[in-house]
């Protein structure tokens, strides 16, 4: 137990706080600057990797550009381009004349590196050289014969050869220059992969990547991939991690626009995660030399707050029985000094309070016992009217029958105070002042006539309880009163101007005001009370301030239209729904 209450101390609560606080603070900076920095590092690494691969890339470009060129030149070499328009017009060319051209062709190869052959052949597929009766149907197959026509005279790159594996295959096909570059065979290019093993020289020397080149269909032209790679699962992963053998590798992956061929770069995944094992390390030595400081920091803090409290607890001791006395303000330090200055304050305080409090408990038992006296049943008072109802009916006097319902359901609608009643609908507020008329003219007689008028959409609006009685008690006491004759009030409730908002109005005929008394009702408004010689109940000003706090906009509150001799007009407008002035209350 004691160690429990050492721990409930103030002094080692502060501590406990500060550290828990610096613990939290460190762990959050070590875990952002950790996952930052590592984000970095590996970004670093994969720029290094796609620069990487952008070099291979243009390196094999080189390569495919050299090939292209030759055979470009094979192409249009005049002896070729004479010996093919001669076939074209249907002279084939003699044995010895196949001979002049192939030797003519061996000159360009002699000049190339990684080319193990060229062939070329007629429009009907007939092969002129080498010096046999193949066709070229039935060396290649028929797709890349329509590829090559596609490609109208560039070099179209095919891949592995069907016939040799160590064989990359590329066909083109011959235009006759003096024909209007018309059609006139097709020269297909045989190269050693071994054109393509560029890989070593592509790749810095002291980087670990391993780099492969694949044909359109997945087959391995050339890699220093240490093991069998099976491409259709590394393209398919393309930037994902992908394990070979007991090890990860990143996959990268750039495919050449001239061929289609896909050039992969696997890294290793602990290149691209070197150095984080030490930012680990730094920031966990960090962090303990962190908490190490702010411990004996917090020790010292902790110690600064809390003796000035001590001495004052030891101070207030004395005074915890018996009538509460000043004590001596002696500390040096502001705080503590105004902690005792407050202390000294409330003792005074509290001594002239005991007898104001127990003074006010009488009173107020004694309040409490007459409002409980004064308490009514509205159902009492509810019942009472049922009954002069049925009584003025089973008399034939309908119309103060009327009356009396007319007034129990005004005193239901008032006295209902239920927190679910607070709003209701504009139907329910229109018919309370029905009823509130129907009274009123039972008094005045032929001096008040009135009309309700309210469009069938404006019924469901929601409206705050008894927000238009006031109004209409105004105008009759304010306007219809006021005349020498006979008044009217008007009752209007119909959509605005605004779409989604109804506009409700209380109109009189009576004597009107003038322009400095409605700038006062105004003022008398904005200040929270209106001068009036009568109670009125909630009053014009009480309901323009619970317009303004059910509907919290600057647009909310009344207007007032009122002209000398010709009447007013009160008016405010509301929305449709409560959410559009963004008040309390319910939709």
């Amino acid at each position: 137990m004691k160690r429990m209450g050492q721990l409930n101390t103030l002094r080692n609560q502060i501590f406990l706080g500060f550290m828990l606080v610096m613990i939290t603070v460190l762990t959050l900076v070590g875990v952002f600057v950790y996952g930052q920095v590592s984000v970095l590092l590996r970004n670093s690494a994969e720029k290094h990797i796609q620069q990487t691969a952008v070099q291979a890339t243009g390196k094999l470009d080189a390569l495919l550009k050299q090939v292209d060129t030759l055979t470009a030149q094979v192409s249009t070499n005049a002896l070729v381009q004479r010996y093919l328009t001669q076939e074209t017009a249907g002279k084939p060319i003699s044995f010895a004349e196949r001979q002049s051209l192939q030797q003519e062709v061996r000159k360009y190869e002699a000049y190339a590196t990684g080319i193990r052959s060229m062939e070329l052949y007629t429009t009907d597929y007939r092969r002129l050289f080498p010096l046999d009766e193949g066709r070229l149907t039935s060396r290649i197959r028929g797709d890349w014969i329509v590829a090559a026509d596609e490609g109208k005279g560039k070099l179209v790159w095919f891949g592995q050869d069907p016939r040799d594996s160590d064989v990359v295959v590329a066909l083109r096909r011959i235009r006759l220059i003096d024909h209007s570059f018309a059609h006139g065979g097709y020269l297909l290019v045989r190269l050693e992969k071994d054109y393509f093993a560029w890989t070593d020289s592509a790749v810095d020397s002291d980087s670990r990547e391993s780099m492969g080149l694949f044909d359109q269909a997945g087959n391995e032209i050339t890699s220093d991939f240490a093991t069998i790679v099976d491409a259709k699962e590394v393209l398919d992963r393309e930037g994902e991690t992908v394990t070979i053998g007991d090890k990860d590798f990143i996959a990268v992956q750039k495919q050449s626009e001239a061929t289609g061929w896909n050039l992969v770069i696997l890294t290793p995944v602990d290149y691209t995660t070197e150095g984080i094992s030490v930012l680990r390390t730094a920031i966990i030595i960090s962090g303990g030399v962190g908490a190490l400081l702010f411990l004996f920091l917090s020790f010292i803090l902790t110690t600064m707050i809390i003796r000035p409290i001590l001495n004052l607890i030891r101070a207030m001791r004395g005074v915890r029985l018996g009538t509460l006395k000043p004590i001596a303000v002696t500390s040096k330090t502001m705080e503590i000094n105004e902690l005792n200055n407050s202390y000294n304050q409330m003792v005074d305080s509290l001594n002239e309070l005991i007898e104001v409090v127990y003074q006010k408990e009488i009173i107020q038992s004694r309040t409490e016992l007459k409002a409980l006296q004064a308490q009514i049943n509205p159902h009492f008072l509810f019942n009472t009217l049922e009954a002069f109802y049925w009584a003025l009916d089973d008399q034939g006097e309908e119309e103060l029958a009327q009356i009396m319902v007319a007034m129990s359901g005004l005193f239901r609608y008032v006295i209902n105070r239920k927190d679910e009643d607070e709003w209701v609908t504009l139907r329910d507020e229109l018919d309370h002042a029905e009823r509130y008329l129907m009274i009123m003219k039972m008094r005045m007689l032929d001096r008040l006539s009135w009309r309700i008028e309210a469009d069938e959409d404006c019924n469901s609006v929601p409206i705050p309880k008894l927000l238009i009685q006031p109004i209409v008690e105004n105008a009759i006491l304010h306007g219809v009163e006021q005349r020498l004759g006979p008044g009217t009030v008007i009752v209007r409730a119909q959509a605005s101007d605004r779409e989604g908002y109804t506009v409700i109005s209380v109109a009189d005929d009576g004597p009107g005001m003038s322009e400095e008394t409605i700038a006062s009702l105004y003022s008398s408004m904005k200040r929270g009370y209106a001068d009036s010689t009568k109670k009125s109940g909630v009053g014009i000003a009480n309901v323009e301030q619970r317009i303004r706090l059910y509907y919290a906009s600057e647009e909310a509150g009344l207007r007032i239209h009122s002209v000398l001799g010709q009447g007013t007009i009160i008016s405010f407008e509301i929305p449709n729904h409560v959410s559009s002035y963004g008040g309390g209350g319910r939709a």
